[in-house]
C-alpha cells in the first residue's frame, strides 16, 4: 500500500517529538506545520493528514513533525530547528526536502541556514523572515484570547484572518461549534510557540541558504502579509516566488494546485 501511513515518536532527552509518515518513496519530504501545532500535535493523525500528499507517495516518504513535548517557555525558533535536526539524525534521515508552513516556515529558515548539508530543497509557505508588525498584532491578539481562556474566540479570529471571504461564507455557520472542539487540556505549548514567534528574526542568516527554494504566499495574507514573501525572495538568492491572487494565509488549504506546485518544484 503506497500510503504506508505510520505514527512515529522520537526521544529528545526528556522530551518527545511526535511525527507521522506516509508514502514509500526513496526521497524524504519533511513538513513543519504552523502555530496550530501548539494546540494539538500530529500524534495518531497519520491517516487524517495523508490525503493532500498522495501525489508524492511513489517518489517520497513524507514526514510531518510536531514540536517537542513538553515545550518550555523561552524555547526559540532556532532551538526548534536544532530539535528537528536531532530528530532526523535519530531516524537515520541525513538529507531531505523541507517544507515549512507559517511558523514551520520560520523553523525551516533556520534549519536550512544551520544545516545546509541536510537540506536538499526548501519550500517556505505563508511565512516571514521576522516577526513583522502584521504578525505581531495577530499573535499578540491570540495570546490575549488564550490567556482569557476564550478558545472559541481564538478559533474564530484565526479563521477570519486565514481564509478567503468565499471560503468563510461557506463555513461561518460552523462557528457555534468551535468553542467545544479542539480545546487542549493546557495552553502552555501554544503560549510557548506563540512567544517564540514574537522573538523571531532570521534576517541575518538568510544569505546562508544555498539550496533551491520555493516561496509561496497569498496576496491577501492578513497574518504575515504578502510583503513577507517578497522579502524572503529578495533575501534568498536561489529562490522562486509565487503569490496566489485572492487568497490569504490558508493557501495551503484553499489553493487546489498547492501540493502539485510543490511536487513540480521538487521534481524539476
Amino acid at each position: 500500500m503506497l500510503w504506508n501511513a505510520r505514527n512515529e515518536s522520537v526521544r529528545l532527552g526528556k522530551a518527545r517529538m511526535e511525527a507521522v509518515r506516509f508514502g514509500s518513496g526513496g526521497k524524504n519530504l519533511v513538513i513543519l506545520p504552523g502555530l496550530s501545532d501548539g494546540l494539538t500535535t500530529v500524534k495518531g493523525k497519520a491517516l487524517l493528514l495523508a490525503p493532500p500528499y498522495r501525489p508524492f507517495f511513489e517518489r517520497y516518504t513524507v514526514w510531518i513533525f510536531s514540536r517537542r513535548e513538553p515545550l518550555s517557555m523561552g524555547f526559540t525558533i532556532r532551538d526548534m530547528a536544532a530539535d528537528q535536526a536531532e530528530a532526523l539524525h535519530a531516524l537515520g534521515i541525513e538529507r531531505a526536502a523541507v517544507m515549512g508552513v507559517s511558523q514551520g516556515g520560520m523553523i525551516a529558515q533556520y534549519f536550512a541556514a544551520d544545516y545546509p548539508d541536510m537540506t536538499e530543497a526548501l519550500i517556505l509557505a505563508v511565512t516571514a523572515p521576522y516577526a513583522n508588525e502584521t504578525a505581531k498584532e495577530r499573535v499578540e491578539r491570540w495570546l490575549e484570547l488564550t490567556e482569557q481562556g476564550d478558545h472559541k474566540g481564538l478559533m474564530i479570529d484565526t479563521a477570519e484572518h486565514s481564509y478567503s471571504e468565499a471560503y468563510l461564507r461557506r463555513y461561518r455557520k460552523a462557528y457555534p461549534l468551535l468553542g467545544a472542539v479542539g480545546r487542549p487540556k493546557s495552553y502552555e505549548r501554544f503560549l510557548a510557540n506563540a512567544r517564540a514567534i514574537l522573538a523571531f528574526d532570521a534576517r541575518d542568516v538568510l544569505d546562508k541558504i544555498a539550496c533551491p527554494t520555493l516561496i509561496l504566499g497569498g496576496e491577501e495574507d492578513r497574518i504575515v502579509g504578502a510583503e513577507a514573501s517578497r522579502e524572503l525572495h529578495d533575501a534568498i538568492a536561489p529562490s522562486e516566488l509565487f503569490l496566489y491572487p485572492g487568497l490569504g494565509h490558508a493557501v495551503y488549504e484553499e489553493a487546489e494546485d498547492f501540493s502539485a506546485r510543490v511536487f513540480r518544484f521538487l521534481e524539476g
